[in-house]
């Protein structure tokens, strides 16, 4: 008998628990943190002993036929509790502490009474796969296999219908964790019910094994998927989140660097790259050579340049920021053609006073991007750069007029 899928199954729920185990460590005391570890941490449990070849080592190990079956069970149980638990967590209120109590004192009597059914009865023959239907009949084990699965499929229940209705309330990241955990607790409940099915069958004296070897296992297994992604999903979306808009922002950037790369590089203004960071550190590195770069250039910026193509912008689009941004995209590119022109004395500067002024209106990062998309798609920003940097230039001495 192949153990393969409980194996993986778990494998995936203590990945999860790999993941927020440095979120616990960091904050031990929450107990949020520690019902999501306690979620994942048994719901692995439960596959680890629930696969054949580790009932067989727990029952040759212990020395008593079907051992591992209450431990399955127990853990089955904590698993129910720690979800509802979960939930109370989650969703918070005045009274949450009590209410969490509750539930794990109601779970606690549940495993006491596993194990007092087990004690109580009678397994002499090992069933690695099917002692649900196998037992179905037999005294005291029969109410042990009840009273898992009932409180397995009340907890599931729960944890489905607070998911399910709390997702209608809010959006984003949290409503989509939330739906699918909501999913994975209805395959938890699919688990459930086809075990209680066979074991009703058995009782009428038919034979539904396959419910508990073969479609049972299919719904834990995706429910445990699920749920791991349902528990993952709030953590990990607002940060994918913000790493694909920090990446397109600095997409966004490039051109803004590409215009300013000849300053920055014949005046070394620009730090060596990062190698192999983030897409935060790489977008800082983008930012500071683009200050960099403007900086330099504070003597070449036109304050009336900016005030003419600002009106102009203004007049044809209506929309202020971007009106400003086109503004800025023709000062900058302005500044480095009569800097790039510039003599060793720096003819063609502006003055003081106005270079002053425009560093009181330096742009935010915000509008560096607005600026870069002017760059690249504003026609207006080349042709007006072009003309205000030839307008600049001194005039050669052989061409000026003689007295």
């Amino acid at each position: 008998m192949n153990g393969a899928p409980h194996y993986v199954s778990a494998a995936v729920l203590w990945l999860g628990l790999l993941v927020r185990a440095p979120d616990l460590l960091r904050h031990r005391h929450d107990p949020y943190l520690r019902s999501i570890c306690a979620v994942l941490g048994l719901a692995g449990l439960c596959f680890l002993l629930g696969a054949p070849p580790t009932v067989g080592a727990v029952n040759r190990l212990g020395g008593t036929p079907n051992l591992a079956a209450p431990l399955t069970y127990a853990a089955i149980t904590g698993y129910s509790a720690a979800s509802q638990v979960l939930i109370v967590h989650w969703r918070g209120g005045p009274r949450v502490r009590r209410t969490a109590r509750r539930w794990i004192l109601a779970y606690t009597l549940v495993v006491l009474g596993i194990v007092t059914m087990f004690v109580l009865g009678d397994a002499p023959v090992e069933r690695r796969t099917d002692l649900d239907t196998y037992y179905a009949n037999t005294p005291y084990l029969r109410e042990m296999i009840l009273l898992y699965l009932l409180g397995h499929l009340a907890a599931v229940g729960v944890t489905t219908v607070s998911a399910l209705r709390w997702a209608r309330e809010v959006r984003g990241w949290l409503r989509a964790g939330l739906v699918t955990l909501g999913l994975g607790s209805l395959c938890g409940a699919v688990y459930s019910l086809s075990r209680l099915a066979a074991v009703a069958a058995r009782w009428t004296g038919h034979d539904w094994s396959a419910l508990v070897t073969e479609a049972s296992p299919a719904a834990a297994g995706l429910g445990a998927v699920m749920m791991v992604v349902g528990v993952l999903v709030p953590l990990a979306g607002p940060r994918l989140t913000d790493w694909r808009r920090t990446r397109r922002t600095y997409a966004r950037l490039e051109p803004l660097e590409r215009e300013l790369d000849g300053v920055l590089t014949r005046h070394a203004l620009r730090l060596p790259p990062p190698c192999w960071a983030r897409p935060a550190t790489r977008l800082v590195w983008r930012r500071t050579s683009i200050h960099n770069a403007l900086t330099h250039l504070d003597a070449y910026l036109d304050r009336g340049l900016y005030d003419v193509t600002r009106r102009a912008a203004l007049r044809r689009t209506g929309d202020a920021e971007r009106a400003a941004a086109t503004a800025w995209a023709t000062v900058i590119a302005a500044a480095v053609r009569r800097e790039t022109h510039a003599g060793p004395d720096g003819g063609g500067a502006g003055t003081r006073g106005e270079s002053d002024w425009l560093l009181e209106r330096a742009p935010d990062p915000a509008a560096l991007v607005r600026i870069a998309d002017a760059l690249a798609g504003e026609p207006l920003v080349r042709a007006a750069a072009t003309e205000a940097a030839v307008a600049a230039e001194p005039v050669p001495a052989e061409r000026r007029p003689t007295a």
